[in-house]
């Protein structure tokens, strides 16, 4: 079965996407470099090439969104290590994903192709390895995409009920619900987003990504003209352990998660590679851009609200469930004003669900194109006159209201499932990484690319690999030593049973249909 796949998916090529040698574009294949990539991978161009460069680094700065999550999330870096805690952990974090997405940045400029991190693997690991790996990666990219995709629309939806709480206090009441239905109202949202309005994606990233920009100075001048500012000495060196750890250093470790979250997806843009012309060219200046800007960005904001926060305690018991919003409003003095800037934050997380969406969907799409998943052929379908894998996004939009009925039960159950996201990908990132470090330390031939890290490559990537081990490691502590049940971060029980289970695929049913994206890689001379 897995040769039928094979043959279907040579003979669906077209040898005529790469027997013209100059830079001409078309409008769907991109430029003569596309349309090589995707016949050199064994790929039928089946999505139109609407991004360029401005409007994919839109794109991925919108996902990534790092000072809105610096804030959103803010409070695990408060509890454990402090304001000193929390800026620092971010900054080393920010230093460690730039070696991350540089070294995942030169496998895009080989590689371009939706599949992302689970094709890497197939191409650059030891061959008799390669089909188990890919898979596991495979379902793992799906996992953590999924996951992330549901929390950030939960994220979205809580914080709309924030703004309620702080625009009628006296008579709202707040129901675990009501973020329930948010969130399903904002995954419907980043649905009508991704498939009837598909081919103004482009445009509306390059808009957002003004918002995004403007949002943040607005944001920034006004604390730093209106909130009261604690000492810098103060801010800067004093460390806490505010979780109880019996250790400053451990619990400034724990906190670290604070500072990685917000820098993680950047492989978003390597998913919508098939959407991108120039994509092996234009995807490392994305990747490596967006981290450098929106980490600064991060950073800046994340001094700045160490700066201005103010009462912790007050901050942390906020009735809007948000801690950044009391922060606006003791700032501002103003229920109207906090609302307004919070707002921002709200939207501009509702768009960064909108590139979820479509990230997870590229990602499953790409999989089922290669056999990966159950009902692979209506995944991977491609409607005429849509150019995008509606299907997917449907599923996506299934997954997402799904997680979030979890919500009405147990919010520390779904917090769970969606801290998946991160170890999912991180786990991803360092397979992919690992199997570039072999090749390299084994003296394998490397693919050739614009974007190269030449004799820098493997030292960025051995310490690339060395970071995401060890942040891979603090996803799946406990914020407190000792938690009960409601404080116990039951990721590792999570993630154990989806590889257990991907396995398990695999073996009855995975390794009879999946040959991996290498067995369509043609060899160019």
């Amino acid at each position: 079965m897995a040769t039928d796949a094979k043959e279907d998916m040579r003979s669906r090529n077209d040898p005529v996407d790469i027997a013209e040698d100059d830079n001409s574009l078309d409008e769907k294949k991109g430029n003569s470099l596309d349309r090589a990539d995707m016949y050199r991978m064994g790929k039928v161009q089946e999505m139109r090439r609407n991004f360029r460069f401005v409007s994919i680094f839109g794109f991925s700065m919108i996902l990534m969104a790092s000072w809105e999550a610096a804030l959103s999330i803010a409070v695990i870096g408060l509890m454990n290590g402090g304001t000193a805690g929390m800026i620092w952990s971010y900054f080393v974090c920010w230093m460690g994903f730039l070696l991350v997405n540089t070294s995942m940045a030169e496998m895009g400029s080989m590689a371009p192709t939706s599949g992302g991190q689970y094709h890497w693997v197939s191409e650059f690991a030891p061959r008799q390895h390669q089909k188990i790996m890919s898979f596991l990666m495979g379902w793992t990219c799906i996992i953590g995409w999924q996951a992330l995709a549901a929390s950030t629309a939960f994220v979205a939806g809580s914080q709309l009920c924030g703004l309620i709480v702080m625009a009628y206090p006296e008579t709202y009441v707040f129901e675990r619900w009501h973020a329930t239905l948010l969130t399903m109202a904002m995954a419907a949202f980043s649905v009508l987003f991704n498939t009837v309005l598909s081919r103004k994606l482009p445009l509306v990233e390059g808009i957002v990504l003004i918002i995004h920009m403007f949002a943040f100075v607005g944001i920034l001048v006004t604390l730093w003209v209106l909130a009261p500012r604690a000492e810098a000495s103060v801010v800067f060196t004093e460390f806490t352990d505010g979780g109880g750890w019996g250790s400053v250093g451990t619990s400034v470790v724990v906190g670290m998660l604070a500072g990685a979250l917000p820098l993680l997806g950047a492989d978003a843009a390597v998913h919508m590679s098939e959407e991108l012309r120039d994509a092996s060219r234009t995807l490392p200046k994305t990747m490596i851009l967006s981290t450098i800007v929106n980490g600064a960005m991060g950073w800046i904001m994340v001094i700045t609200f160490c700066m201005c926060i103010g009462s912790l305690e007050e901050a942390l018991a906020s009735p809007t469930g948000v801690p950044f919003m009391q922060v606006f409003l003791n700032a501002t003095q103003s229920p109207s004003s906090a609302i307004g800037m919070s707002c921002f934050i709200t939207i501009l997380t509702m768009f960064c669900n909108i590139t979820m969406v479509a990230t997870a969907s590229r990602q499953l799409f790409a999989f089922a194109r290669d056999q990966g998943v159950p009902f692979s052929g209506w995944l991977s379908q491609v409607r005429p006159g849509w150019d995008v894998p509606a299907n997917s996004i449907f599923v996506t939009f299934v997954v997402t209201s799904l997680l979030s009925l979890i919500n009405v039960g147990s919010p520390v159950a779904l917090n769970s499932i969606t801290s998946l996201s991160t170890s999912a990908l991180l786990s991803t990132y360092i397979a992919s990484i690992s199997c570039i470090i072999w090749r390299r330390a084994t003296g394998q031939p490397m693919l050739k690319s614009p974007f190269s890290l030449g004799k820098w490559g493997l030292p960025i990537n051995i310490a690339s690999v060395v970071f995401l081990c060890f942040i891979f490691i603090v996803a799946f502590m406990p914020p407190t030593p000792n938690p009960t049940p409601d404080l116990m971060n039951w990721t590792i029980l999570i993630y154990g049973i989806v590889m257990l289970g991907s396995v398990v695929y695999f073996v009855l049913r995975g390794r009879h249909r999946y040959a991996g994206p290498v067995a369509y890689v043609r060899q160019l001379e």
